[in-house]
């Protein structure tokens, strides 16, 4: 016995089929019909309705304007940024909290070289974050290492938060740039042009007026006027915001006059995806640490004080330094003896601790720096005199390397609500002889 599908009587009984008319489709006679003419529609019907005046004065309230095409655009529209992979995926990779927006993560990506409007461009979220990331830094290093000289103090800084430094962080977090700007870029890669100069930020220090002196004869620079005058990282000035173009604002636009014919056809010709020179490296270093300070400042102004400090920590802090390597010293022993003279110790004395192959072709001795019964440090040298300098440089090193732990207390951190009472840290005079 046969089953009965009902699907297929439905289908069946459903399924329209074409009228046969003298031997002709109900089809053709249909097509017939349309192309047959039809009656024209009165004039009143088609004419435009006239615009509806709503009795705006739109000369103080003009109509909104139609957005431009997006390829025209300097950068993507922030709406893109709901629906780009890539910046969510760089926002669940960075482990950003749900307050921090798409569209803000996607502002951090586009760099002043990419768009000139501070609306739509990550300047001022780096501006606050090279403040913040600075502060830090700086209290942190102060606490952990309280004897640090200020030449060292400064080089520790940039070693944390210098462009080159965050450039490397942000290539950590797996950042991709864009072969150019424009409105039809991924609102996920970095874009930045290597045919403009990027956006400088604010800097705090002075401009000297002697700067033309100090560059030209090579004048010495004291620690003192580095700390009142120089920037956060210890560098002259070149120019205060808003009375001297910078020496690389200079630079471009003389570019662009012409004054350098030859450089610019070259930059014109090259590609915006070549990162073989200096210039190009420079300004996608430049362009790298601009996002990383953007998006510090991002967190800080969505989510609060306590999850930028986090952050910072998290990102920069942790990264591995060895201070150590950062010494140079010129004249150890003297300074040495100045250094025991201050703090009331004895005067330093060398003494040879062993050695071996004195008549050899290497010959290594260990000499040892006594301050009356205390040793203050040991070096291996191949001759007395190295090893009494390396001796004398570890004895420094000890001294200016002094840390009362890691988990040091810092000025900021009386600021979170129910904080213990706070215990001054170590200060100590400082360096004996200035670098």
């Amino acid at each position: 016995m046969k089953r009965i599908r009902a699907d297929r009587w439905t289908g069946q009984l459903l399924a329209a089929r074409p009228l046969i008319i003298g031997g002709h489709s109900s089809c053709r006679a249909s097509a017939s019909l349309l192309s047959a003419p039809t009656r024209s529609i009165s004039s009143s019907a088609t004419s435009e309705a006239e615009p509806y005046d709503d009795g705006t004065d739109h000369t103080r309230f003009p109509p909104l304007e139609r957005l431009p095409n997006a390829t025209t655009l300097p950068s993507p529209l922030p709406e893109r940024a709901l629906r780009s992979a890539k910046l969510a995926a760089l926002h669940a990779r960075l482990s950003l909290s749900q307050k921090v927006p798409l569209q803000t993560l996607a502002r951090t990506l586009v760099d002043g070289s990419a768009d000139a409007n501070r609306q739509f461009n990550n300047t001022n979220l780096a501006f606050v974050g090279q403040t913040i990331i600075n502060y830090h830094v700086t209290e942190w290093l102060m606490c952990r290492y309280p004897r640090l000289p200020m030449d060292i103090l400064y080089a520790a800084l940039a070693a944390f938060a210098a462009d080159d430094a965050l450039f490397q962080v942000a290539k950590s977090w797996g950042i991709e740039s864009a072969a150019a700007p424009g409105g039809e870029v991924d609102p996920g890669l970095l874009q930045f042009s290597l045919h403009k100069p990027s956006t400088t930020l604010t800097q705090f220090g002075y401009q000297r007026t002697e700067m033309e002196y100090i560059e030209k004869y090579k004048w010495r620079r004291g620690i003192n006027s580095r700390v009142m005058f120089d920037d956060d990282f210890g560098q002259m000035v070149s120019a205060t915001p808003g009375s001297k173009e910078s020496e690389e604002q200079k630079m471009w636009s003389e570019v662009e006059a012409g004054l350098f014919e030859k450089e610019r056809k070259e930059m014109v010709e090259r590609s915006d995806t070549e990162y073989g020179t200096v210039e190009t490296r420079a300004l996608a270093s430049k362009a790298h640490a601009h996002f990383t300070r953007a998006v510090v400042g991002a967190v800080y102004a969505h989510c609060g004080r306590e999850a930028g400090k986090a952050f910072i920590k998290s990102h920069i802090l942790s990264r591995t330094l060895d201070v150590s390597k950062l010494f140079a010293f010129k004249t150890p022993t003297r300074e040495l003896a100045l250094l025991c003279a201050r703090e009331d110790f004895e005067p330093p004395v060398a003494r040879l601790l062993s050695e071996t192959g004195r008549l050899s072709r290497t010959p290594v001795f260990v000499v040892g720096i006594f301050s009356g019964k205390d040793k203050l440090g040991e070096g291996v040298g191949p001759n007395l005199d190295h090893a009494r300098w390396k001796a004398a440089m570890n004895a420094l090193k000890s001294w200016y390397l002094y840390s009362p732990g890691d988990n040091v207390r810092v000025p900021s951190d009386m600021l979170v609500e129910g904080a213990k009472p706070w215990e001054p840290t170590y200060i100590d005079l400082g360096e004996v002889i200035s670098r």
